[in-house]
């Protein structure tokens, strides 16, 4: 895992990057993530989007969409506003896999992709595709990648009313955890794809930690993740473990591992499995709160969580929140 280089912070970089849009008679040019100059013409009618998928019911924007990214067939919200998903919008592939040939018949105006392998996207770029590279490392940094995705479709005000959906929660959040005093704050640890991947002191997960009123004990790692020794963690002795959702192992193989059995956590059985839920969509407010009840139990005694979350899914996404997760 590469570390960070030092410099401007990433949430300041990508201002810097999506601030730096300009629209003149319909046409839109900004400096994306891999801090490349993307001018096209909006709003755009036809475009792929590869990993933003969450954000297409949430702006309002499937008649806008003519392909999508492979995974999202099997994403519990996306299934859940369009069950005929796979018949109706093809896949290219995903920005891991491009079908180049499948996305070439799309003709769309614009592609949405991560920078994951930004060979990708230059291979795009030479087939004659406009390309916009994104990956949101920070709650700031997903604020603008709603917004750009309201200005690429015409959608800015329903880009800033999920964000102030978003906002409601955070502040339902902060208001409640604020009342814990600083010497009370609970050590959280987030383990990612293997139970000693980490989340660290950069990145999305850092501040959700963070917003949930929690304390990182691998917030001095500067850089999302790191490999860790099972020494390490020990020694750091969470209060609380949450794992990642997609993760390929459960809570009960940590609370049930000997190796685990000192970590303050593991004793006192608060390991918990997240939901499936995107961090790369307004979903990621509900993840805050449902982190936030779990490692203050006593600050969210009086409140109706699974009834914000259907709050929250009507006014974002168009659907009841009890929808979507029978589909789990």
């Amino acid at each position: 895992m590469k570390k960070r280089k030092k410099g401007i912070a990433p949430g300041l970089l990508c201002l810097l990057f999506f601030s730096a849009v300009s629209v003149n008679a319909g046409t839109l040019t900004c400096s994306d993530k891999l801090g490349r100059a993307v001018t096209i013409s909006v709003p755009v009618s036809r475009a792929v989007i590869f990993q933003t998928y969450e954000l297409i019911p949430a702006l309002r924007i499937w008649d806008q969409v003519v392909g999508i990214g492979r995974y999202a067939y099997d994403n519990d919200l996306v299934k859940a506003v369009k069950p005929d998903i796979e018949t109706t919008v093809p896949s290219a592939g995903s920005g891991l896999d491009v079908n180049i040939e499948a996305l070439l018949k799309l003709k769309p105006e614009c592609v949405i992709s991560w920078t994951f392998k930004p060979d990708t996207i230059r291979f795009m770029e030479e087939k004659g595709l406009k390309v916009v590279g994104i990956s949101p490392e920070s709650l700031q940094e997903l604020y603008e990648v709603i917004r750009l995705h309201g200005r690429i479709f015409g959608r800015e005000q329903r880009a800033d009313t999920c964000i102030a959906e978003m906002e409601k929660l955070f502040l339902l959040v902060r208001d409640r955890v604020s009342q814990v005093p600083p010497e009370s704050r609970r050590k959280v640890l987030w383990l990612l794809g293997k139970p000693t991947t980490v989340s660290c002191g950069a990145g999305v997960i850092s501040d959700l930690i963070r917003l949930a009123g929690g304390v990182n004990p691998a917030a001095g790692i500067l850089q999302s993740s790191a490999d860790v020794s099972m020494e390490q963690i020990v020694a750091w002795n969470p209060d609380l473990i949450f794992i990642w959702g997609h993760a390929g192992y459960a809570a009960r193989s940590i609370l049930d591992s000997p190796q685990w059995r000192s970590v303050k956590a593991v004793r006192e059985g608060k390991v918990y499995k997240s939901p499936k839920w995107s961090t790369w969509s307004p979903r990621i407010a509900p993840v805050v709160l449902w982190m936030a009840a779990k490692t203050y139990p006593e600050q969210f005694k009086d409140v109706a969580v699974d009834g914000i979350f259907d709050e929250f899914y009507r006014q974002v996404y168009g659907i009841s929140y009890e929808k979507v997760t029978k589909l789990d």
